[in-house]
């Protein structure tokens, strides 16, 4: 079982290091380097989908601390696979009620699985796009409660968030 677990760890990181290389391929002008990116987050999500089946989330207690965020990054970009990003989500809520995963990045899989469900996201980190230089972010069910929501999980404030990738 530990050689089993070790090599998960390796190919969870391997898999996220992959996915940092090839990511600046998501929103290429090309449509072929877009492709190439889509089979690739695909690839990662359907095996992403097979760890969850044999070992429920991959939490730091079982594979360590940088597999378990690799397993959070592949389950984030599997945008195409929202079967995955909901089995995902479940299972991190429970880690995160067990305290074997961490607050903020439930948050961000929430507000993903959300978006990418058509629907308002809750601690606002998701981008829609650039306006004037200034990211947007897709729209709120609570924008007013919004930073303190992001407080309540250890994410700042989303005006010093954007700050990071403003461009003006």
């Amino acid at each position: 079982m530990a050689d089993d677990v070790a090599t998960l760890a390796m190919e969870l990181k391997d898999m996220a290091a992959a996915d940092h290389e090839s990511s600046i391929r998501a929103n290429s002008d090309d449509p072929a380097e877009q492709l190439e990116w889509r089979r690739l987050t695909a690839r990662h999500g359907d095996r992403l989908g097979e760890i969850m089946a044999e070992y429920g989330w991959p939490t730091a207690e079982l594979v360590g601390e940088e597999a378990a965020r690799a397993a959070w990054l592949i389950a984030q970009h599997a945008d195409r696979q929202l079967d995955v990003q909901r089995r995902a989500l479940h299972l991190m809520r429970q880690a995160v009620s067990a305290g074997l995963a961490g607050p903020r990045e439930l948050a961000f899989l929430c507000d993903r699985t959300l978006v990418n469900e058509g629907r308002k996201q809750v601690y606002g980190t998701q981008i829609a796009g650039v306006k004037d230089g200034s990211p947007v972010r897709w729209p709120c069910e609570e924008p007013e409660r919004m930073d303190e929501l992001r407080a309540e999980v250890g994410i700042e404030p989303f005006d010093e968030y954007v700050a990071k990738f403003t461009t003006a």
